[in-house]
């Protein structure tokens, strides 16, 4: 029997899968029990999200009590979407960072350079993105933390080094420990819908050194060595146009829009636009604004291409990038 999940479950098994503490985890399966049809198609869902979050509820706890001297390697998202950096050793993460934010990692031509992990804020027009660097992942050897990292981002970025002929295999080894973790580099994000515990992470391969003779034959050797199919953007950093290109690719794996929002009366803030994901509605938008918002939310006025200049409409209407939008509460 089919489970006939409704999109407002589905959203919140997205905040679940992006959630960062097991405190945020707790809220999230609160909701999603609330929210999931009650019928015979899901009653194994529902067993697995009680035991989720009896798990859940225990962590938190112990969250609670750990001493703050607690070393932690959870980052706050921040800007338009969070996006881990995951290759093998000197695969050229570290100066993919460096020539996209301000952030100074130390790069060098030896293995093993990045030893934590290291945030960075990457512009892109009006909006901002979140890349983390993180140490390498070899055949033997994953960071304990480095899973849940990637699980809770919103995409990764696999780096091949296409001068390297040890880039195919080396590669290979970096997808096989995460899949073996039950996490899947792919063209989507979420949960796999046969398996709870299966989570799908929207990847875009990144080559370096794209201008290299022997890149296509090193890339021919990798797909011949794995089923795994993602989408690619090659990248040559000393090439300004190769960078800018990268820049923008980085932004639409996200596949969100930018809306700005105004006070009655008052020019729009077209500053510091908020996001939402691409075909999300004027509920979500009030959501990233405020959740109190949302709740008591009544209409809204919008400016853009989909609508007539100051149109009133509902929490369903859908929003279009760069939309401006006025939120009108109870």
């Amino acid at each position: 029997m089919p489970a006939n999940l409704t999109p407002q479950y589905q959203k919140a098994e997205e905040e679940y899968r992006l959630a960062q503490t097991a405190e945020e985890q707790v809220a999230c399966l609160e909701q999603m029990l609330q929210l999931i049809p009650k019928h015979k198609g899901t009653e194994k869902i529902q067993a697995d999200l009680k035991t989720r979050l009896k798990d859940a509820r225990i962590e938190a706890q112990t969250e609670k009590n750990a001493s703050k001297a607690t070393r932690s390697y959870r980052i706050p998202r921040q800007g338009a979407g969070q996006i881990v950096l995951l290759g093998a050793p000197n695969v050229g993460k570290s100066r993919l960072l460096a020539e996209l934010t301000h952030a100074k990692p130390e790069v060098a031509d030896y293995p093993f350079t990045t030893r934590e992990v290291i945030p960075g804020m990457m512009e892109w027009e009006d909006v901002k993105v979140q890349l983390i660097d993180t140490p390498p992942v070899t055949s033997s050897h994953i960071e304990p933390y480095l899973l849940n990292m990637v699980r809770a981002s919103d995409a990764v970025l696999l780096c091949f080094d296409g001068s390297s002929d040890d880039a195919p295999e080396e590669t290979l080894d970096v997808t096989n420990q995460i899949t073996e973790r039950k996490t899947r580099l792919s063209d989507h994000s979420g949960f796999n819908e046969d398996d709870f515990s299966v989570v799908n992470i929207k990847t875009l391969m990144v080559i370096t050194h794209a201008d290299d003779s022997g890149l296509q034959d090193r890339l021919d050797f990798f797909h011949e060595m794995t089923d795994l199919r993602l989408p690619q953007v090659r990248v040559e950093f000393e090439r300004s146009d190769s960078v800018e290109n990268l820049r923008t690719e980085i932004f639409q794996l996200l596949d969100v829009i930018r809306i700005y929002t105004k006070k009655p009366g008052k020019p729009a803030d077209k500053v510091d636009p908020f996001t939402i994901p691409r075909g999300g509605n004027v509920e979500d938008l009030a959501y990233k604004v405020h959740r109190d918002l949302a709740e008591s939310l009544k209409y809204a006025r919008v400016w853009g291409e989909s609508v007539v200049d100051g149109q009133s409409v509902g929490r369903d209407h859908l929003l279009c990038d760069t939309d401006v939008v006025e939120l009108h509460s109870i």
